[in-house]
């Protein structure tokens, strides 16, 4: 009987990147080169972003009611800043940049980045890519925390609304969560989306309750609700960045772990990280920054949607990168909505919230067709 032998095995081409092949000196150039090129053009991507963000912030302090020239507002800043110079008495481009714009852009960069990072979260830890800040009813928490303030407590200004909407958010987060987690299977994405849908019903019904027995409510909280810049000062900002650093610090602590939990709950369970805790830290994360974004501008809507949208078609589903994308994408979105706002009517001006509803509906229009067209 003939020897019966293998049939010979087909070499590697060079540069394959197999171990033993000429693609590198350790066998893994061809896994090196294109991760390195992924890395580079997500890194210019990150830059310009960057620089997007910048153009939006000299675009909100020069566009307005009174237009100034750009090169003016970067004398006004460097003057401000650098040679501790605010302008002399008198000056109306100066006064409008610090006292009135300025303040708004702060909190507007704070504000967008606190929503763009929190729908990121919240698309993350429920797999949905319709998520967004409102669906653990953290939104109408803050709400009804501004209601009760206004109605009960005799609180009449912005920086007093911060204390009792983050407030309110932080309870409707939890008291979501604590619903969720109870059962069979914990805290799962489709129960967290329930249970904030119920909590949501719960806490409109509220706001409802209180603006119905007291008018003179309606008409103060109708200014917050809609969702605005205008009028918030240095002092709001002054309140709610250290809530949103914070919550910043949770959510990039577990971006491994959101990565992990894209891959189904098995996965991540094999890949050694513990769900529970990733879908804790991220949602409280989450909370936070919503609380703190809610309390400072009022339920804008829309920004916590598009943003992860935008982010992950411009640089992948990596949460390391994922995250300072739509850090950054956040305010521009949010920014030039306000500028959009300030020049549609003017003297007057049409709300940031607005604004972003009438941009985030024609999206999240496209992006239901897309996913019915994918189904």
């Amino acid at each position: 009987m003939p020897a019966v032998t293998a049939p010979p095995q087909p070499q590697p081409p060079a540069g394959s990147g197999r171990p033993g092949s000429s693609g590198s000196a350790d066998g893994s150039g061809a896994r090196r080169g294109p991760t390195r090129g992924a890395a580079v053009r997500r890194t210019a991507l990150l830059l310009a972003a960057a620089l997007l963000l910048a153009v939006s912030v000299l675009l909100s302090l020069a566009l307005g009611a009174r237009s100034i020239p750009p090169a003016q507002v970067w004398d006004v800043l460097v003057q401000g800043l650098v040679h501790g110079d605010a302008g002399a008495a008198g000056d109306k481009a100066a006064e409008v940049i610090w006292s009135l714009r300025l303040p708004r852009t702060v909190v507007g960069l704070l504000v967008g980045a606190g929503l763009g990072l929190a729908g990121t979260v919240m698309q993350g830890l429920t797999r949905n890519p319709i998520a967004e800040p409102g669906i653990l009813g953290i939104s109408q928490g803050a709400s009804v925390g501004v209601v009760l303030a206004i109605a009960f407590a005799g609180v009449h200004t912005l920086a007093g609304y911060v204390w009792f909407a983050f407030l309110g958010s932080a309870v409707a987060g939890v008291a979501v969560y604590a619903i969720a987690v109870r059962g069979r299977g914990g805290a799962t994405p489709v129960k967290l989306a329930l249970a904030g849908a119920a909590v949501n019903a719960l806490l409109v019904s509220v706001i409802s309750g209180v603006l119905t027995t007291r008018a003179a409510t309606l008409d103060e909280f109708r200014f917050w609700q809609i969702g605005s810049l205008a009028g918030r000062g240095l002092d709001v900002a002054g309140q709610i960045w250290p809530f949103l650093l914070a919550g910043l610090v949770l959510v990039l602590s577990v971006a491994r772990g959101l990565d992990a939990l894209a891959l189904g709950e098995d996965v991540a369970k094999g890949l050694g990280q513990n769900v529970a805790a990733v879908r804790i830290t991220g949602g409280l994360g989450a909370t936070v920054l919503t609380g703190g974004a809610v309390a400072a501008a009022g339920p804008i809507a829309f920004v916590g949607l598009a943003v992860p949208h935008l982010a992950r078609a411009l640089v992948g589903t990596g949460h390391r990168w994922l995250l300072p994308m739509a850090a950054l994408l956040g305010p521009v979105m949010l920014l030039v909505a306000d500028v959009v706002g300030r020049l549609v009517l003017p003297p007057g001006e049409v709300p940031a919230g607005v604004m972003t509803a009438l941009i985030g509906v024609p999206f999240l229009v496209t992006l239901v067709r897309r996913k019915a067209v994918a189904a």
